[in-house]
């Protein structure tokens, strides 16, 4: 077992509801108090938010999320309130409930299916070589910058049929939608700034213009036969026969689609990127634990990788809360949570609970533990690309071991600004290649 120097944030009695409480990391000394004393934390009204109840343990996070009749998305999933006008104009099917979400996630998950991103295996090792031989030919470098910002994205452009050259300008419109709570990322800051002419637009910034554009033109393309690039783009917005009984399918409207591809773009790349940026971090801190996964190079199909890839992201835990909405007044480990309260399901705490994890800040490599819940916890939302981000982390780890003889880090980690999505925004390291 291998400690990791996660998070310099040594708050206990963080403000949940702002963002600049993460700025140094994650406030695990505040989730941790939580979790032992005010599991079911009420946080009160402020200025610009509702009230909100705050779930910390690992099982009542997955017995809520498990619940959509009583935990409802379809009023918005993350702590920010919108105006019902804003959550229609900005929704995508990951603000439904079933039988609205089984009917969306029925038409995608077949391409995203363990089956399928299977065969991109080799795609990745491929991209992940190119990158870190760029990469470790500097010897000391930013690794979120040369390696843990630029694969995911890569990837995900060949996967949805973009081409490569365009994937920068999705990464930093992405960066500006999902990371819209951090001034090195947007000048519209979405607690600094006045965004309001921006309110019907995904994450209220003016970069979805950017990507409704794009999507609106690679959709024009697809359907007039213009678009040459194979992927699940156009696999999206084919045309499909009826379903058995003679209903038709499922076929995604242009403002459906729009709001869907800025969902992946941000979703499908930031959240990769921040496990991967945490396992660079952990890797160049703990040399017994490269050692030993070096030493498990000659089989690549073995378990260990599996259970590495997914200690990786359980640390990390890059989508530290989605938010539910209560459909009706219940009492809950004597709380009583009334229809219409806010209730933030912290899967980065979860993660992170010593009741199910006895040393939640290792990566264990030996011991069977409960499975992780970075990616939800089963039930209608679980996570849509979680085989292909496995992937990815997994593929990556192994391509990089037989590559470099070690790594250090050589500076300080700086942290995404932001109480939705955690992560090391700049790791500065060296290598040693061979």
């Amino acid at each position: 077992m291998t400690t990791y120097p996660f998070s310099h944030n040594t708050n206990a009695h963080a403000n949940l509801a702002d963002h600049d409480a993460f700025v140094d990391g994650v406030p695990y000394a505040t989730f941790q108090r939580l979790r032992q004393q005010d599991p079911i934390h009420w946080t009160p009204d402020s200025e610009s938010e509702r009230g909100f109840w705050s779930i910390t343990r690992y099982h009542d996070v997955g017995r809520l999320n498990n619940n959509f009749r009583l935990m409802s998305s379809a009023k918005g999933i993350r702590i920010e309130d919108q105006s019902p006008e804003e959550f229609e104009a900005r929704k995508t099917f990951q603000e439904t409930d079933p039988p609205d979400h089984r009917i969306v996630r029925h038409s995608l998950n077949p391409h995203f299916s363990l089956e399928t991103v299977s065969r991109y295996e080799q795609d990745i090792r491929h991209l992940a070589a190119d990158i870190l031989e760029q990469a470790i030919g500097l010897r000391e470098f930013d690794a979120v910058e040369h390696i843990a910002r630029r694969l995911p994205m890569l990837m995900l452009a060949r996967i949805l049929g973009i081409p490569d050259h365009d994937a920068n300008f999705l990464v930093e419109m992405g960066d500006q939608l999902i990371a819209n709570s951090d001034p090195e990322f947007t000048d519209f800051v979405i607690d600094q700034a006045d965004t309001d002419e921006y309110r019907l637009l995904p994450f209220r910034s003016p970069a979805a213009i950017k990507l409704f554009d794009y999507a609106k033109q690679t959709r024009q393309a697809i359907q007039n036969g213009t678009h040459t690039t194979p992927g699940i783009m156009a696999e999206i917005l084919a045309p499909v026969p009826p379903s058995e009984g003679g209903k038709p399918s499922y076929v995604m409207s242009e403002d459906e689609f729009r709001n869907f591809f800025c969902l992946l773009v941000a979703a499908g790349n930031d959240t990769t990127r921040y496990s991967i940026a945490g396992m660079m971090q952990i890797l160049a801190n703990n040399p017994t634990l490269f050692a030993r996964l070096k030493a498990a190079l000659d089989d690549s199909t073995a378990r260990i990788w599996e259970v590495a890839a997914d200690e990786f992201i359980r640390c990390a835990s890059p989508t530290m809360h989605f938010r539910r909405t209560a459909t009706r007044d219940i009492t809950y480990q004597d709380k009583l949570i009334r229809e219409g309260d806010k209730v933030i399901l912290w899967f980065v705490s979860g993660n992170h609970d010593e009741n199910v994890f006895p040393n939640p800040t290792t990566v264990d490599l030996d011991n069977p533990r409960k499975r992780h819940i970075a990616f939800g916890q089963g039930g209608p939302h679980v996570c849509l690309g979680m085989y292909l981000a496995r992937l990815e982390v997994k593929v990556l780890l192994q391509v990089l071991l037989g590559r470099v003889e070690s790594l250090q880090q050589t500076g300080r980690q700086s942290y995404l600004r932001s109480n939705f999505i955690g992560g090391i925004k700049q790791l500065p390291i060296a290598v040693t290649p061979h």
